[in-house]
């Protein structure tokens, strides 16, 4: 028999705050963190504005020599996970750390410090590139060193699934303990690509906006978006076997209830233009948790604020839900804190989780131009008060990935 798998903590590192609390009442007040990019000049290139973290300092949450072997996107990811562990007040020494894993996603790993190395090395040779490049950059080493900094023996492993990466990397955890691979899993994504290669390689795929105005570029659903905002974060979550979970007496924030993963196959970047694999991922989310839509209360939605990726979102959600989608709130977090990537999933999920624990939903900013494709109530301007039950959270990534992640209050 399945086991039940419970959230019991929560971390976060974002462009709207450096904390669960303050990352969730920024976005219900509906506080975007897209600006102005500060870590490099961006005079020579056609798109200027970016979701960056503000104020994170690694040494808050490591000494020198940590952070100096370590790219900011393992960085950012054992901060949210010091944050998510110490609200579940879990005492890991108490615990067997074999039965402790960790499964953390990052769609492209330490890409500033390739870089930099790319640097070091075309203009003072071979010999002059760190050692540590290769364990600084590759995307399993925010995984890696999550087990190393906190003592955690089981199951460590990196989901890699470009955007979908955080919410498969949440759904394999979930499966994981509902199956009795673990008692306990640290799960979750991270990414910090705003630097001058990851930036021009966007702008060369077409795929961002060309807005100037920080406020308005990241629209999501509205008939005129013309691409996503980069936004850079982490998003981790205690995932915890229920029983495990009441024995520690933990608080649970929600209960995890199912699980869909999907894939196009038809384009390396565009989905499907049926929405054919994202539609059977919220399907068999749906179907795992043995719920119909008609129980869907809430859908935090992939939502890019790209043409094709939400008029195609939608139309899977419509595919997926039949009428029932139009009676369904739905809203995007990437209109206030830009396009995650490889964490967006998982911070995402966290808004879901503080949707549910306060019966709010947060709103989608920058909307102000109905489409007649994207046609359901999007949540617009301002957040409402609403009876949040079962909730959708959507995920889609280059390469045709699909997820989703179905959760419930803990009842």
């Amino acid at each position: 028999m399945k086991k039940r798998v419970v959230v019991t903590g929560l971390g976060a590192i974002t462009p709207v705050g450096n904390s669960v609390d303050t990352f969730w009442e920024s976005i219900k007040a509906g506080k975007s963190g897209i600006g102005e990019i500060t870590a490099f000049d961006t005079e020579a290139y056609k798109v200027h504005i970016a979701g960056e973290v503000k104020g994170f300092d690694p040494l808050d949450c490591m000494d020198k020599k940590e952070a100096r072997r370590m790219s900011r996107f393992s960085q950012l990811a054992i901060a949210a996970t010091k944050e998510a562990i110490e609200h579940s007040k879990i005492n890991i020494s108490e615990i067997d750390p074999d039965r402790i894993g960790v499964i953390i996603g990052s769609g492209i790993g330490g890409l500033g410090t390739m870089e930099i190395q790319e640097q070091q090395l075309l203009s003072k040779g071979p010999n002059k590139v760190s050692p540590l490049l290769i364990p600084m950059i590759i995307a399993n080493m925010a995984a890696g060193n999550i087990a190393i900094r906190f003592g955690v023996k089981g199951i460590c492993k990196s989901v890699v699934s470009a955007c979908a990466s955080s919410t498969h990397s949440v759904g394999d955890a979930f499966r994981a303990i509902q199956y009795g691979d673990a008692d306990v899993i640290i799960a979750g994504g991270t990414e910090s690509t705003i630097v001058p290669l990851g930036l021009a390689g966007f702008i060369k795929l077409n795929a961002l906006s060309m807005n100037t105005d920080p406020l308005n570029a990241s629209r999501p659903f509205d008939k005129n978006r013309d691409g996503f905002v980069m936004g850079e974060g982490a998003g981790t979550l205690v995932l915890e076997e229920l029983e495990h979970a009441k024995r520690r007496g933990a608080t649970i924030f929600a209960e995890v209830m199912g699980y869909g993963s999907t894939c196009d196959a038809y384009h390396i970047t565009a989905s499907h233009p049926e929405g054919d694999g994202a539609t059977r991922a919220m399907k068999l989310a749906m179907k795992d948790a043995g719920i119909e839509p008609e129980d869907v209360s809430y859908i935090n939605a992939h939502g890019t604020s790209t043409q094709i990726n939400d008029e195609v979102e939608t139309i899977a959600i419509k595919r997926a839900l039949g009428e029932h989608a139009y009676r369904v709130p739905i809203s995007s977090t990437k209109s206030m804190v830009g396009h995650l990537l490889g964490g967006a999933g998982a911070v995402e999920l966290i808004a879901c989780i503080k949707s549910i624990e306060e019966q709010y939903i947060h709103p989608t900013t920058g909307y102000t131009t109905p489409d007649e494709v994207c046609d359901l109530d999007y949540v617009p301007h301002e957040g409402r008060k609403a009876d949040v039950g079962y909730v959708l959270s959507n995920s889609i990534g280059f390469g045709g990935h699909n997820a989703t992640v179905c959760i419930q209050p803990y009842r």
